[in-house]
């Protein structure tokens, strides 16, 4: 495959306002469409978003058996009448962690599967462990003799499917207590808990609003999952499910990012059909730092509501919590705060890597080893989880390359209030999560362009 030499040419100061759209969330409807291997009937996705991760989901499942048709632009059609391959192709690791959301559904389908070793943005140690001891206690075989796939074999009568561990035969009910709420983990063990013969609860699961997306899509397929509790969720086992037709919910991360590049802009967007009904945290932190929102019936308008950025202390967290994913967009606004802001990030210990850009850019970020907030799980680690961000800062135009999908809006953002003009290779990370940036920040005042030429030197 020949590298990707495409940049963006970015030149700041431009003012900023106009209107914006946000599709369905990423985080929901790529695990929706793994949930659609659970039949052979078919599933339609509405407010599906035209991103490189749905592409290469799509890619996977057709490779597995999986048929797809774009009913518009927007609402997709998928069914698995067979499944044609049970082992995921090793190139699909370096893309995302999706492949190991498979190993439930294909043990369903035809007993055996066997799955990369995940991989998605360097973000931090993302281990997949609490996946695996939990299919396990469900009854999963799994191996991995190459360090590179894990080989799973299900336990079924004719060898497919899970059947749940117990002492009263027929009568399987397992406890899952996870040591930290994976949404990941989560994810996995419903899917693998769905079709299983048993009663499986999940405590301390994860309860981000995507997560409940795709139970309800899977409540509709006509899987028995509820709420028993604040962090605990119990599935039921069906014998089969169907198929159903689902709108997937807006991508609060996507709007997120789009506020936050109104706020350091002193710009006033638009951002249709993004929703107020999961922002509360992100909304909370945005109005201490001098942002404003209007809540509209087809979106909500973000503008700078004060004459300065105001410093904040951010920590973030797990649902309900402030969400990682925002925290890089946000910290580029809080680069002009008049004062110091500190961001504690307890989710993921290397989300900080793209901070030394923004100091090239001319932003004075510094890191500690230590916990700036609440003691979190990095305590006693040495990782560099808290940043200290002091502001206001004049920044210059550089040539920057984006390492993983939230930094390279934040970059973006960066750009954008810089003096001068940016370059800004990497945007294929982007393109995962983010559609038509360079339409839609074209359409708000931005002035961009698309290089496919050589980036160029330093």
């Amino acid at each position: 495959m020949l590298p990707d030499r495409r940049y963006y040419k970015i030149t700041g100061k431009a003012p900023l306002s106009g209107e914006v759209s946000v599709t369905g969330a990423k985080n929901a409807i790529t695990k929706q469409l793994v949930a659609s291997l659970l039949t052979t009937e078919p599933c339609i996705f509405n407010n599906v978003p035209k991103i490189k991760e749905i592409d290469k989901v799509l890619e996977m499942l057709g490779e597995l058996g999986s048929v797809y048709e774009w009913l518009d632009e927007h609402t997709l059609k998928i069914q698995t009448l067979e499944i044609k391959y049970a082992r995921v192709n090793p190139r699909f690791q370096r893309y995302n962690r999706i492949p190991i959301l498979l190993l439930g559904p294909l043990l369903h389908r035809v007993g055996r599967a066997s799955v990369p070793i995940p991989g998605g943005c360097k973000i931090g140690s993302r281990p997949v462990d609490f996946h695996l001891l939990a299919l396990e206690s469900m009854g999963a075989r799994i191996s991995s003799p190459d360090n590179k796939d894990y080989d799973a074999m299900g336990n079924g009568p004719t060898g497919k499917g899970l059947v749940l561990p117990s002492s009263i035969p027929g009568q399987g009910i397992i406890n899952i207590v996870l040591p930290y709420p994976s949404v990941g983990a989560t994810e996995n063990i419903i899917l693998a808990a769905v079709l299983a013969k048993g009663v499986t609860s999940i405590f301390n699961a994860a309860i981000e609003p995507e997560v409940w997306d795709t139970i309800i899509f899977l409540q509709k397929m006509g899987a028995k999952i509820r709420k028993d509790g604040d962090r605990c969720i119990t599935i039921n086992g069906v014998e089969g499910l169907n198929g159903a037709s689902h709108h997937t919910i807006p991508d609060r991360i996507e709007a997120a990012s789009f506020a936050s590049l109104a706020l350091a802009t002193n710009g006033r967007i638009f951002i249709r059909n993004a929703s107020d009904e999961h922002m509360a945290s992100f909304l909370d932190k945005f109005s201490l730092a001098g942002g404003g929102y209007e809540c509209c019936a087809d979106g909500m308008m973000f503008f700078q509501s004060k004459q300065n950025i105001q410093p904040v202390h951010i920590e973030t967290d797990v649902h309900p919590g402030f969400m990682t994913d925002w925290q890089q967009p946000l910290a580029v606004a809080l680069t002009q705060a008049n004062g110091t802001s500190v961001i504690h990030e307890t989710v993921y210990e290397k989300r900080f890597d793209y901070t030394s850009d923004l100091n090239t850019m001319g932003a004075k970020t510094d890191l500690l080893p230590f916990c700036l907030g609440a003691s979190c799980r990095f305590h006693d680690k040495n990782y560099f989880h808290s940043c200290v961000i002091s502001g206001p800062s004049k920044l210059s135009g550089s040539k920057i390359h984006i390492p993983d999908l939230r930094a390279g809006f934040a970059y973006i953002i960066a750009a954008l209030i810089a003096e001068g003009t940016s370059c800004i290779s990497g945007i294929e990370y982007l393109e995962r999560g983010y559609a038509n940036i360079p339409e839609k920040l074209a359409a708000i005042g931005a002035k961009i362009e698309v290089e496919a030429k050589q980036f160029p030197p330093p």
